[in-house]
């Protein structure tokens, strides 16, 4: 008998409810893995239906998996809800299913030869952040169990059965053992895989939908090669990769591992609809690590005993041993990206994605000459510099869409700027009085160097009409804060200047693809350029240009997207981002004076990279106004590198400032533009931020006088 053994892994851009072309993916993926070889194949989380299909668990397609001869002899991995104890007798088309939570399963199903060998339900379920997995699903509590399904009956044809094993059980084939773990499993701290490995399994599968965040890929990767460098064996895992259909991109990174050593890793971006990584492990390398480590006595003690699933299958052969030109995968080095370059290219990958599915003719982006509408206009060209690298490439899917979106085009766009000229318009909506020089120029200057389509206008008439819309109805002529307006007149006409150029946004996004000669009549979609900062504070005019149809930056902070600037000045060769870096940050909603020019700190009342450290410790470190003091107190009561030490009141009064505006400001979040999810502190109360948007003035009161009671303490012991 052989010890070699080829398995795959793959990262399939599966849609949302997209249930037929999300099975003919798979099915790709399957016929890849055989061609190189594999003789098991693992797909990603719910991949039939897509991972956010949500409440739309209907037409599933396993039918037609089985019954094509073409993916015999291949063990197969696949993932999708099933309805256990409550499947209707009379099953529709396909394997059809209608999931009633709280009584659906997120399941692995194992196939073999047209044949079911196992489904094996989730124990534990994602439910924290943006996951609302037991919003659908039940977890299966009943681990090293099974019990028995009883199959819809055009599948009881199919399996010569009426019935195939539910639960918690593993594969054995003649030459190894296979256990089923999905992706939140790994995460805990009593994982399956632990309790398999001392039950003598070798070979571990994860089935993940893994979104993106920052930083996120590094820590994924630290728990797999501890999982298997405690245990040993070979780790197959899976994820979905590209936008679902929501917020979440998912970063694929299919991943092989072999005694906590990297053999195999799929590319972390990717316009490829498929991606198919397949290794060959020596079964015989996972045998001698595991009798190196402290394992064999607990694992003769464990009671963790699963119920094997007996298959005559093998997955290696001894002619696969003799075979020299297939001999084990080596070792390699992970990748990892940069924080800058995970920004760059995961934007990339998602606007593309969306961009391609929606049905729009391309992208629209006010240029304010600030960082953010720059990092956002950046982000447009990266996608089209990776567009027009995948053209080169001979990428059939993305020549197609090209095609498709670029319908005026007489040829493939050669550079990325050809490409932005066509399906990346910019429009600079200046004030004569608060509009500089600068910010109209260097908005020009960057849609000129990565080729947008760019328009210059001014809406000194748009906002004189509205304004007028005051004077002549109330008789009243509110004024500037610089000219001895009052609080109520300033943000009254700085909101007026926002919400024109929202509206102006929308009304050029509608109109230039027709303008522009472009068939289809389709209209732009708008993007929008609020960082996380911003949001937090709430500062910005609810409906103004943070009012778009997709945000990229949503949730980046401004100190990530500097680098990122930064990086892009350097690596895509636009010098004219120097002057961004540099740009005091403005909203140019007041008058400019020879004593006075808007800034957003300034306004704020606090920094962006505080702003950073507010979001981090109000979400991720769950702490309010007199937590969040008590810990600062600390951290910035000492030199800072973004500043020096700050007194105890000073920083009493920023947090009170911070959670002041912030608890105000909650109710921009509900109308909040659809972020591409980057952090994991980003306000969105659609979907991230569950917290009131109506706070009680209370509980400010109470935590504040808290805060000063503490100061009042430190300031009394520092004079005594």
């Amino acid at each position: 008998m052989g010890h070699l053994v080829t398995v795959a892994t793959c990262a399939l851009k599966q849609w949302a409810l997209d249930y037929e072309q999300n099975t003919a993916r798979i099915i790709e993926s399957i016929k890849l893995a055989k061609q190189k070889g594999a003789r098991v194949r693992v797909g990603s989380e719910l991949e039939v239906c897509g991972y956010e299909c949500y409440d739309h668990f209907l037409e599933q397609m396993l039918e037609r998996i089985l019954k094509d001869e073409s993916l015999y002899d291949i063990l197969i991995d696949v993932g999708m809800p099933v309805q256990h104890r409550g499947v209707p007798a009379e099953a529709r088309s396909a394997w059809s299913m209608l999931m009633v939570p709280p009584i659906g399963y997120n399941c692995r199903v194992i196939c073999l030869n047209g044949k079911i060998l196992l489904i094996r339900p989730k124990m534990w379920l994602a439910n924290d952040s943006n996951y609302f997995e037991m919003r659908h699903f039940t977890p299966w509590m009943k681990p090293r169990q099974y019990e028995e399904y009883h199959l819809p009956r055009r599948i009881q044809k199919l399996q010569g059965a009426t019935h195939v094993i539910f639960g918690d059980a593993v594969i054995s084939t003649p030459d190894t053992c296979i256990g089923v773990e999905s992706c939140e499993e790994l995460f805990t701290p009593d994982a399956p895989h632990t309790h398999m490995a001392l039950d003598g399994v070798e070979i571990f599968t994860n089935s993940s939908g893994s979104h993106f965040t920052l930083r996120k890929l590094g820590l994924r990767l630290e728990l797999i090669q501890e999982a298997t460098r405690k245990n040993g064996g070979v780790y197959i895992y899976a994820n979905q990769q590209g936008c679902g259909g929501d917020r979440l991109y998912f970063d694929a990174s299919a991943m092989i591992l072999l005694n906590g050593e990297v053999v195999a890793q799929s590319k972390q971006f990717s316009l490829n609809d498929v991606e198919v990584e397949v290794a060959t492990i020596d079964l015989e390398e996972v045998r001698a690590y595991r009798s190196a480590i402290s394992r064999s006595l607990q694992a003769a003690k464990s009671d963790a005993k699963y119920h094997r699933i007996e298959t005559s299958f093998e997955l290696s052969s001894e002619a696969g041993d003799l075979d020299l030109r297939h001999g084990p995968s080596p070792p390699m080095q992970p990748k990892i990206y940069s924080p800058e370059e995970e920004i760059a290219l995961c934007a990339s990958c998602y606007l593309w994605d969306y961009l391609r599915r929606c049905g729009a003719a391309g992208y629209l982006v006010p240029l304010s000459g600030g960082i953010d509408s720059c990092a956002t206009a950046v982000l447009v060209f990266s996608m089209c510099r990776l567009v027009v690298e995948n053209i080169k490439a001979g990428n059939k899917q993305v020549i197609a869409d090209v095609k498709r979106l670029a319908k005026y085009s007489e040829k493939l766009p050669e550079t990325p700027q050809e490409l932005c000229n066509q399906i990346f318009h910019t429009v600079y909506m200046g004030m004569s009085k608060q509009s500089s020089k600068e910010t109209r120029q260097r908005a020009r200057d960057l849609a000129d160097a990565i080729g947008a389509y760019h328009v210059n206008l001014d809406i000194d008439h748009v906002y004189e009409a509205q304004r007028n819309l005051i004077v002549n109805s109330l008789g009243f002529e509110p004024k500037f804060k610089v000219e001895g307006g009052s609080v109520a007149e300033n943000l009254t006409l700085q909101n007026i200047q926002a919400r024109s150029r929202m509206v102006t946004a929308y009304e050029f996004a509608q109109i230039l693809p027709t303008v522009r000669g472009r068939p289809g009549g389709g209209g732009l979609l708008v993007l929008g350029s609020a960082n996380v900062g911003e949001s937090l504070r709430g500062y910005l005019t609810k409906y103004d240009c943070s009012s778009a149809d997709i945000n990229p930056i949503g949730s980046i902070d401004k100190s990530d997207l500097k680098r990122l600037i930064a990086w892009a000045e350097k690596e895509f060769e636009l010098p004219c981002l120097h002057d961004f870096l540099t740009a005091v940050p403005t909203a140019e909603l007041e008058p400019i004076t020879e004593t006075y020019v808007q800034s957003d700190e300034a306004d704020m009342g606090m920094t962006y990279d505080e702003l950073t450290v507010f979001g981090r410790l109000r979400k991720v470190h769950k702490l309010g106004p007199y937590g969040m003091f008590q810990r600062l107190v600390h951290e910035w009561g000492r030199d800072r590198e973004d500043g020096p030490a700050l007194e105890p009141r000073q920083i009493a009064d920023k947090v009170k400032r911070f959670f002041h505006y912030y608890s105000i400001n909650r109710h921009k979040m509900t109308t909040l533009t659809p972020s591409l999810h980057c952090n994991d502190y980003s306000p969105d109360d659609n979907r991230f931020d569950m917290r009131p948007f109506l706070y009680p003035p209370s509980y400010q009161g109470w935590a504040f006088k808290k805060i000063d009671e503490e100061v009042e303490k430190m300031e009394q012991m520092r004079r005594n």
